[in-house]
């Protein structure tokens, strides 16, 4: 005798019953269809045969002893008509017990071998507990409780492949009732149950084992639900690969696949697309396959692809399946895809586009060493599933961009967009290094060979002596008040000491006039921290008619430098307002220069501001590179010079200090090769030739015209700096376009200039600026009527 009961932790006492359904026949006993009738009291006489079938039994024993009058009891449940069809199980709640099955589900079980066992997949044994206690809290007690989850079967077909059932159960004829054991349930308890979830101990202090019964039978509808569960499993690998959590990735889709398309023996690739190259990239990974780069690491898609292929993959971004692969191999002459597919054993494949917005960013590759096992049909299976590979794969490439962004971040610094590509290009290098080599991998080296050099700057005219007078006539000024306010305290106490301050201060006034130094400043700091301001405090304290005027002074003094910052303010805050004006004028041009032909860029804001430019084939990436692109930078970089010229005439009544500028270009006739140094995070020219362009840059705009003390760059005019005849020639020509356009006056200077350390035989052109007095004046002024005006 085998009890149905034995072995069980539940609070259910379980007794097979067929009196709910005999309820039902009797019922139709009474109907007046006579077919009905008939049919009712045929299963109502198999169903009287013995009282256990109404009382209900827990000796598994009696299935078999009355496995006839039950199959005739539940003839209508199971209809023969669709017993082939139809999954479905006669069973009890919460066990594995079935006693009566559908043909179809016999089937199933038997392909799945004499040693699999049935069970259900996703049940915990503290959930079985729980869950009986729902039912009776929802059957018996009447709450509207939702506690169940979707339960399933998990069983492979004859060929292995693991195919997943959803179990719906009907409990139609099912009776709960109550025993003595079991306390009565209060609106208290069924709500610090909804608080209590994991507190087991409590459901089984409200529900005791085995104190209620559980009187009847479930009908159990099933359903094959593969297709949906692999997708969600796919969606959640993806996810969790997206999150770094899973380690078998590339083994679990297989799987999923397999289940999916219901094939044994598929495998699964990756491939990403590099639009910029044209290419397709190996996906890293722990055991990511391409099937058709297999060894290789990158492959050019007008390689790789055949015609067809190409423009359903690349251009319509659709399925693109191959039933025989040995069949197109023979008719290709071992074109593209098939010769690789086919050297590989693969006979048959499905390249499935990964694409968002009509971009494609890489191709799922499902492969088969089986003829027309993958086709054009069962290529549509992978619709569904698509969307969740083209969101993991969007997300999986927003990573890559941001960890690429951290790692030119950390290594390189803001980068120009021009040259973006190359930093990315070895970042990418360097995350894949580094995974396979480990993190002693450096940075490698950003070069770019033979590139064009273009060299400008506004500077202020003589802004060293300028900010030298703003000082000077600062300490004069702290010097003069600090004078009148011991004359002050002279007057109130007449000590010897304060006449001997004054005496220095008379001295430091002529200082500064005969005698100014560097350090001058620094010593006026100290002799006015040491001796004046610790004197101006204590008399502060000790005399309070002075206190005012003290405390004027000290507003006067500046915290941080400890002196009076009023004509150096001025100074300052100028510069920094032209440096803003300059420099926005050239970076607004400089979005329209970019559009005519790609260029590295980049501007300094010293004592005005300064441009490096490069142009040449390597930066651009693409072989696109004409010296026609160079001469219009060229001829763009004189009409920009104009322009921040004429805008800093224009703001001149506005800055607080009077100051002049000088323009001045470098022309250099050769290209240079820059690379990027790491530890200083900017450019610099490669070698030893070409460092004499930096030591030209550095020193040219103190260069004095030959035998004369005069300095080559001068207000009002733009200095052009070169050292060949042909570049000459070629200035000269710009600037003959740019005085037909007034952006010159008629009169052109050509000089030869001193040498510097290290560097002889330069040149130079002088021209000078039209200026006008707003942006719609058609009216021209050389810099001397200029003046006049302003």
């Amino acid at each position: 005798m085998t009890d149905i009961n034995e072995h069980i932790d539940s609070p259910f006492i379980i007794k097979i019953s067929f009196e709910k359904l005999l309820r039902h026949y009797e019922a139709l006993a009474k109907s007046n269809d006579p077919f009905l009738v008939a049919k009712a009291k045929r299963v109502l006489d198999a169903g009287n045969v013995a009282p256990e079938l109404r009382e209900g039994f827990t000796n598994t024993d009696l299935l078999y002893t009355y496995q006839k009058e039950i199959g005739i009891l539940l003839e209508d449940a199971f209809s023969e008509l669709l017993s082939k069809n139809e999954i479905k199980t006669a069973s009890v709640v919460l066990h594995s017990l079935i006693f009566n099955a559908s043909k179809r589900f016999k089937t199933i079980i038997e392909n799945a071998g004499d040693e699999f066992e049935l069970k259900i997949t996703n049940q915990p044994e503290d959930d079985m507990f729980r869950e009986a206690c729902a039912i009776i809290l929802k059957f018996y007690y009447g709450y509207d409780i939702n506690f169940r989850r979707s339960f399933f079967y998990e069983i492979p077909n004859a060929d292995g492949i693991l195919r997943t059932y959803k179990i719906l159960y009907n409990a139609d004829f099912v009776e709960i009732i109550k025993t003595k054991q079991a306390p009565e349930i209060t609106e208290e308890d069924y709500s610090l149950l909804l608080e209590s979830y994991d507190n087991i101990g409590l459901w089984r202090e409200k529900f005791p084992p085995q104190s209620y019964v559980f009187k009847g039978f479930t009908i159990n509808n099933i359903f094959d639900v593969t297709d949906d569960r692999s997708i969600s499993e796919i969606k959640s690998s993806l996810l969790a690969t997206g999150n770094g959590e899973h380690h078998n990735f590339a083994h679990d889709f297989k799987h999923l696949f397999e289940s999916l398309l219901n094939l044994k023996d598929v495998k699964v690739g990756f491939l990403s697309y590099n639009k910029s190259e044209e290419q397709f990239e190996r996906v890293t990974g722990a055991g990511i396959d391409s099937y058709l780069l297999f060894n290789s690491d990158v492959g050019s898609c007008k390689t790789i692809l055949c015609e067809a292929s190409y423009k359903s993959l690349i251009t319509d971004n659709s399925y693109f399946s191959i039933p025989d692969v040995e069949k197109y191999y023979k008719l290709s002459n071992g074109e593209a895809q098939y010769q690789t597919l086919h050297d590989h054993g693969i006979k048959s494949a499905i390249l499935a586009p990964i694409a968002s917005n009509g971009q494609l960013l890489g191709v799922l590759e499902i492969v088969s060493t089986k003829v027309n096992e993958l086709n054009s049909i069962n290529a549509n299976i992978l619709i569904d599933v698509m969307p969740f590979i083209v969101a993991s794969v969007m997300r999986s490439k927003k990573e890559e961009e941001n960890l690429i962004e951290a790692v030119i971040q950390q290594e390189c610094t803001s980068i120009h967009p021009s040259v973006r590509w190359k930093f990315e290009e070895e970042a990418r290098i360097f995350l894949d290094r580094k995974q396979k080599e480990g993190n002693h991998v450096s940075f490698g080296q950003i070069a770019f060979p033979d590139v064009y050099p273009l060299f400008g700057q506004i500077d202020v005219k003589g802004s060293s002596d300028a900010r030298n007078q703003a000082t000077r006539k600062d300490l004069s000024l702290q010097i003069s008040l600090v004078r009148k306010l011991l004359e002050t305290i002279l007057e109130t106490e007449e000590l010897p000491i304060y006449e001997q301050l004054n005496f220095q201060m008379d001295e430091l006034s002529n200082a500064l006039i005969e005698h100014f130094k560097v350090d001058t400043e620094q010593q006026l700091i100290k002799f006015f921290e040491k001796e004046i301001h610790p004197l101006f405090e204590f008399v502060r304290t000790k005399n309070k008619n002075l206190a005012m005027a003290i405390d004027d002074y000290f507003s006067k003094i500046n915290d941080n430098l400890g002196l009076i910052y009023y004509y150096r303010k001025h100074y300052d805050d100028t510069i920094t307002m032209i440096n803003k004006k300059m420099a926005y004028i050239i970076d607004q041009k400089q979005i329209e220069a970019q559009r005519m032909y790609p260029h590295y860029f980049e501007r300094y804001k010293t004592d005005g501001v300064e441009h490096n430019m490069y142009i040449g084939e390597s930066i651009t990436k693409e072989k696109s590179f004409n010296e026609v692109y160079l001469y219009n930078l060229r001829l763009w970089q004189l009409q920009v010079m104009a322009e921040m010229e004429n805008e800093f005439y224009q703001s001149k009544h506005g800055f607080p200090a009077t100051v002049d500028v000088a323009s001045m270009i470098l022309a250099y006739h050769q290209p240079l090769s820059i690379h990027f140094r790491m530890d200083e995070k900017q450019f610099d020219v490669d070698g030893t030739y070409n460092a004499r362009y930096e030591v030209v840059k550095k020193r040219v705009d103190k260069a004095l015209v030959k035998d004369t003390e005069e300095r080559v760059t001068q207000k009002g005019k733009l200095t052009i700096i070169y050292s060949q005849k042909e570049d000459e020639d070629a200035y000269l020509n710009y600037i003959k376009f740019l005085q037909f356009k007034n952006v010159f006056d008629s009169e052109i200077e050509l000089l030869e200039l001193e040498n510097l350390q290290g560097v002889t035989g330069l040149k130079a052109i002088r021209v000078p600026f039209l200026y006008h007095t707003d942006a719609t004046e058609q009216r021209y002024y050389t810099y001397e009527d200029l003046m006049k005006e302003v």
